[in-house]
């Protein structure tokens, strides 16, 4: 079968499509053919070395597919040969096979196209996970998200509305990604820079936010902070620009504003609490089915074309979230 294999820490020059064996399930597994998979910046972090990401090299990208069962493993119920599924496997999911946990493999419902069922396990659900489990989203809450022209931030602006509504403002890293912000749903959207927070605080006529999704490390933690309305909750949830982690504020000074400030890993849950993931999954492939939840994807015709595309993503040039196409 044909995969993405990143050979070492590094750019694109480090990705290769190779031809390797297809696997087989073992207990409690099932393997997928793959017809669409997700990408996702989380690739980007292990492409360029970022701690803790890849246990070792070479590193087979890849946390989100859509496609058919093609083989079960020992004790695995209600998954036959043949379903069409959505699952969020550990890693290799950029190749013409992948292994997943039964677990977290979720058929899929009537109606709900694999392309845009592979932007769900680790995107959407983790957009909606993000909102509702992290975050404590209630209907007319302002939240602020960090890298709105990403593809969290486009789920995020389809799932609020869904949530009974709320104001959004959204900060990206380039300019002209605010526009495409706003056509995604976001009231205001603001290129960061030294006077973020006053236009943030201005958005809100002085009072703030009250949540804030931030997938910078604490690389904006600061903003956060300043921006936060009383009883704000700041979300974080990576750490894209790989700098180092700063340290996080004193207790004092999120008791003075009765601030929660918490992390969420999607790895993390995957691995303690796949229940949890699996049922956001379940969710979100629901609201698809009933037509209340549209995400528009870009398709990549065939796994040549990822590393372009981790490149645009790393480079910040990407908007929206992307799909590959990978089998029929």
């Amino acid at each position: 079968m044909r995969a993405l294999v990143m050979t070492a820490p590094g750019g694109s020059e480090n990705s290769q499509v190779q031809e390797i064996a297809a696997p087989h399930p073992g207990p409690g597994q099932v393997a997928i053919d793959v017809a669409h998979a997700g990408l996702n910046f989380v690739d980007v972090m292990t492409r360029r070395g970022d701690a803790a990401y890849a246990a070792e090299w070479p590193y087979r990208p890849g946390k989100e597919v859509s496609g058919t069962v093609r083989e079960v493993g020992a004790g695995v119920t209600g998954l036959a040969v043949g379903d069409r599924v959505v699952a969020a496997p550990v890693g290799a999911g950029l190749a013409e096979v992948v292994l997943a946990e039964a677990a977290l493999t979720v058929p899929l419902p009537d109606g709900v196209a694999l392309r845009e069922a592979a932007a769900v396990p680790l995107g959407l659900a983790t957009s909606l996970l993000l909102l509702t489990d992290a975050g404590r989203f209630t209907a007319g809450d302002t939240v602020l998200v960090h890298s709105a022209g990403g593809g969290i931030g486009n789920a995020v602006a389809r799932l609020v509305p869904l949530l009974g509504g709320g104001r959004l403002i959204g900060t990206v890293g380039r300019a002209e990604k605010a526009a495409a912000a706003i056509a995604s749903g976001y009231q205001h959207a603001f290129a960061r820079g030294d006077d973020t927070a006053e236009a943030v605080r201005a958005a809100t006529g002085g009072r703030g936010v009250d949540l804030v999704l931030d997938p910078l490390g604490t690389a904006a933690l600061d903003l956060d902070l300043a921006v936060a309305a009383p009883g704000a909750r700041i979300v974080l949830f990576g750490n894209a620009s790989g700098g180092a982690v700063a340290d996080l504020p004193p207790l004092s000074r999120l008791m003075a504003g009765n601030l929660t400030l918490t992390g969420f890993s999607h790895r993390g849950l995957a691995a303690t609490a796949p229940d949890r993931l699996a049922r956001a999954i379940r969710r979100v492939l629901d609201l698809v089915a009933d037509g209340g939840l549209e995400l528009p994807v870009t398709e990549l015709p065939g796994l040549d074309a990822v590393p372009a595309a981790h490149d645009a993503m790393q480079e910040g040039r990407a908007t929206g979230k992307y799909v590959v196409r990978v089998g029929g």
